[in-house]
């Protein structure tokens, strides 16, 4: 009884924090104009490959992803995730001249993660939320070092401009980028 009742807590909260999580990128997206992303995003989180070890290990402070990698060195759940949505860096990974390592990721999918960072940051931080949370999370986490240079740039460039400017300067430059460069661009290598 003890289990099933924990089992139905931890469903509820993960529920209600992907709703959240949802509810903030779709925002986000919509003021960059990303709207068909902003709909769809994160839908493979109710998927039962990636529901079952969120509810299994979740905290409700943090990602269950984060929580699950301490005690197993891995997650099922981030596997399945990272794999299926584009707004993830680690989606672009692939193999050149037998290396497997990063490649540029599309402008739109930059900005989505950049809108998935926001609310991410708010979900968990809640009060303690500032404009400067989710450069501080990237500067902290090391991923650019994962990333290409280019990829990399876009995301200081954008997380900077929300950090110094506010988060409708940024919305607006994301936006200004897309009709600029076109949703997908990617620099082509000389």
């Amino acid at each position: 009884m003890k289990k099933a009742i924990h089992f139905l807590k931890n469903l509820i909260g993960h529920i209600k924090t992907i709703r959240r999580h949802k509810k903030l990128v779709r925002k986000h997206c919509f003021a960059c104009g990303l709207y068909w992303q902003g709909l769809v995003h994160d839908l493979s989180k109710y998927s039962f490959a990636e529901l079952v070890p969120s509810i299994r290990y979740y905290q409700g402070y943090r990602s269950p992803y984060t929580y699950q990698k301490e005690i197993m060195q891995y997650s099922d759940g981030w596997l399945h995730h990272k794999g299926r949505n584009k707004h993830h860096y680690e989606y672009w990974y692939d193999t050149r001249n037998h290396v497997y390592q990063p490649i540029d990721m599309p402008l739109c999918y930059i900005i989505e993660s950049v809108c998935d960072r926001l609310a991410a940051c708010k979900n968990y931080e809640k009060e303690r939320y500032t404009n400067q949370s989710a450069y501080a999370y990237f500067h902290r986490s090391n991923d650019a070092q994962n990333m290409t240079a280019y990829t990399s740039q876009k995301f200081y460039e954008y997380l900077s401009c929300i950090k110094n400017d506010g988060e409708q300067k940024a919305f607006d430059k994301m936006k200004q980028d897309m009709k600029t460069y076109g949703k997908y661009y990617i620099p082509t290598k000389k």
